[in-house]
């Protein structure tokens, strides 16, 4: 059995509930060490550091 509506949704209503699906900007932090923006919780592209430590070599 499907589900089956008691009322028709006007299109206002059934609008503004898809309202909220919009998308966001990313958030983004400065890298501690060398002041990038950087996608928090990810090594930094420009450096190569997480939390304080380098990981990644980055070659220049």
């Amino acid at each position: 059995m499907s589900i089956c509506p008691k009322n028709k949704s006007s299109r206002s209503h059934r609008d503004k509930r898809r309202a909220n699906w919009k998308m966001s900007a990313m958030n983004l932090v400065k890298c501690p060490k060398c002041g990038e923006l950087m996608m928090p919780h990810h090594v930094c592209r420009n450096c190569g550091t997480y939390n304080k430590k380098e990981i990644v070599k980055v070659g220049d």
